[in-house]
């Protein structure tokens, strides 16, 4: 055992002992970090325009912040890229994070000086709870690999600028970054097949014990692996491969198939970034619920997936939120975000410690009928039916037919592309199909009444949606494909790679 290792476990327990005390606070910290944030920002332009010296209570807080988008914050952001101070949180950012918006083309979200913890901090938290979880800290002895976005860093408005991957890189703890692989100039090449090679010929003649990205990325690293080694398992190339850390997209669609490329099963640790915080992770690596990041800059509010587009929805701290309810997520931060929809939606798992599971996204959901089909009812269906019949899911989405060619009722079309086809795809439809009526009352009332037929399945060939995502200019880094679409702008694309075309 090295040094390292030896030196990780009272890390741990340190951070551990630390984890379990504001566990115990949720509540209290989230109101302490409500009148934290509004007296941080009160002398700012957003918090003169929303009467912050009148905010004492968290009704108070409802009745001057309004919920909003990106677009709701655009008219301060561009304050602030005109060089403005004082506009959404004291002074200026230190930088912006860079995403891609449906609606507001590029977003431009502001990290301060005291948000940036939240972001680099809970990284750290997470890993060091699976250590004391685990017992395991072998991996700080060998390298550690993580797929993300480029470090390189442009400036907008005189603030470094580029994506969240890219900026924490530029955050990670000393005691890592002798560990960490790809290299820094392997990290900024932009084109992402080309990164892949020079990342799989820097890595494979290293000890990689962990490795850290999202599935269906790290699912290419793992085959282009195999393919330069000629060898038959991942473990074959790195023998103490032991940890398995993500995040943007649910692990269960492609753990058959990552397991299968492994070559065993190896541990698993969840964590929930974004662009706006760092909202919560796994800290038991046993339990698949994500622990509420309570006291880090950020203060939640929570709003009924199903009162979301009405005039008037509820709106509620983390004093009453309930068990097995959607909610869309909301965040105010010492980054400046206030009222701010991230656009994705939640439900909590356990309420003592707070405790959720990631749903899916306000905005990618199928009511094309009124059943307002989440993301979750989707993978649990296809997922459990796959199980049962020992198949894998590479990669998959679906949206609406409404109007079919033929002049038939309408339906759901899910795209899946299959590891190996099912023996026979009809059934496999028809199985799917009554675990979705199962997952969702609505889904079935509308199968029951005639309303819609059976779902269909669009069988799609090898490297269907990379091929996609390549061609609308998303392939790897931190970019995943909508499981779900009320649209059939996917669709279309995609009948293009369609087996039976």
């Amino acid at each position: 055992m090295g040094i390292k290792s030896i030196l990780a476990k009272p890390a741990a327990g340190f951070i551990s002992s630390s984890v379990e005390k504001w566990k115990k606070r949720a509540v209290q910290d989230q109101l302490k970090w409500m009148n934290k944030l509004i007296q941080g920002a009160s002398n700012t332009a957003f918090g003169r325009d929303h009467n912050f010296d009148e905010i004492q209570t968290y009704q108070d807080f409802k009745k001057n912040i309004p919920i909003k988008d990106y677009e709701g914050i655009k008219p301060y952001v561009e304050r602030i890229k005109n060089g403005e101070s004082d506009v959404l949180w004291k002074g200026l950012p230190i930088y912006f994070a860079k995403t891609s918006g449906t609606t507001s083309g590029v977003k431009y979200i502001p990290i301060t000086k005291e948000s940036v913890g939240n972001h680099v901090g809970t990284a750290s938290k997470a890993f060091l709870r699976y250590i004391k979880h685990s017992g395991n800290s072998s991996m700080m002895d060998g390298k550690l690999i993580f797929l993300s976005g480029s470090p390189t860093l442009d400036k907008v408005g005189g603030i470094h600028t580029g994506r969240l991957s890219g900026i924490v890189n530029h955050h990670v703890p000393s005691w890592v970054r002798s560990n960490q692989m790809p290299s820094f100039e392997t990290n900024c090449i932009e084109d992402w097949e080309e990164k892949l090679v020079k990342v799989v010929e820097e890595t494979l003649v290293q000890d990689m014990r962990l490795i850290g990205g999202i599935p269906p990325w790290v699912q290419m690293y793992y085959e282009r692996l195999l393919e330069v080694t000629g060898k038959k398992t991942v473990k074959e190339v790195f023998p103490n491969l032991s940890v398995f850390v993500y995040g943007g997209v649910d692990y269960e669609p492609y753990r058959a198939k990552l397991e299968e490329l492994v070559g065993a099963k190896i541990d698993s640790i969840e964590t929930y970034p974004a662009s706006e915080g760092f909202i919560a992770f796994q800290d038991d690596y046993t339990d698949k619920g994500l622990l509420l990041n309570t006291d880090s800059g950020l203060f939640f509010e929570f709003i009924p997936v199903s009162e979301f587009f009405d005039e008037n929805p509820t709106r509620v701290y983390l004093a009453d939120v309930k068990l097995d309810v959607n909610y869309a997520i909301i965040i105010n931060s010492n980054a400046g975000l206030w009222g701010y929809n991230i656009g994705d939606t939640v439900k909590f798992v356990s309420l003592d410690p707070y405790k959720l599971i990631v749903t899916g996204r306000i905005k990618h959901f199928i009511s094309a009928f009124g059943e307002h089909v989440i993301g979750k009812e989707v993978e649990n269906s296809l997922l459990q039916v796959a199980s049962h019949e020992g198949l894998k899911i590479v990669e998959f989405t679906v949206a609406p037919q409404v109007n079919p060619p033929d002049g038939s009722l309408p339906y759901h079309e899910w795209f899946i592309e299959f590891d190996e086809l099912p023996k026979d795809l009809t059934a496999f439809a028809k199985s799917v199909d009554k675990e979705m009526e199962k997952q969702n009352i609505y889904y079935e009332d509308l199968i029951s009444g005639n309303i819609l037929q059976p779902l269909k399945i669009t069988p799609l060939e090898k490297d269907a949606f990379r091929k996609y995502m390549k061609s609308v200019g998303k392939l790897g880094g931190q970019n995943k494909v909508p499981r779900l679409s009320n649209d059939r702008k996917i669709a279309d694309q995609l009948q293009s790679f369609a087996l039976d075309k």
